[in-house]
C-alpha cells in the first residue's frame, strides 16, 4: 500500500520531524500493545517493522521535497483493513509532521 502524504515544509525539516517524532508510532497503534521498530537505511529513507497482536506490519517512508510516502506492506490477514489503515496512515502522517 502506497500513501503519500503532502506537506510544505521541505524536504530536510520534514526528515528531521520524522526523526524526532518517530517513537510516537507506538502510540498510534490501538491498545498501546505494539512493539515498533524504527530505523534510517538513508538520509531519506525510514525503515519500520511494527509487531501488535500476533501481526507483522513492515514499511519503508521516503522524505521528499514535498511529500513524504509510506509504503507499508500488509500481512494478507490485515488486508481487509488496508482501508483503515490507509486512513490511519494518512491522518497519523500529517500528525508527524505537524
Amino acid at each position: 500500500m502506497r500513501v503519500a502524504v503532502p506537506h510544505t515544509v521541505g524536504r530536510a525539516e520534514a526528515r528531521r520531524r520524522l526523526q524526532a517524532r518517530a517513537h510516537e508510532v507506538a502510540g498510534f497503534i490501538p491498545g498501546g500493545m505494539a512493539d515498533v521498530a524504527v530505523t534510517w537505511p538513508g538520509e531519506d529513507r525510514m525503515a519500520m517493522r511494527i509487531a501488535a497482536l500476533g501481526q507483522e506490519v513492515t514499511g519503508m517512508i521516503e522524505v521528499e521535497d514535498a511529500q513524504v510516502v509510506f509504503n507499508v506492506t500488509l500481512p494478507p490477514a490485515l488486508s481487509f483493513v488496508e482501508p483503515a489503515i490507509r486512513s490511519a496512515v494518512e491522518a497519523n502522517g500529517r500528525k508527524l509532521l505537524g
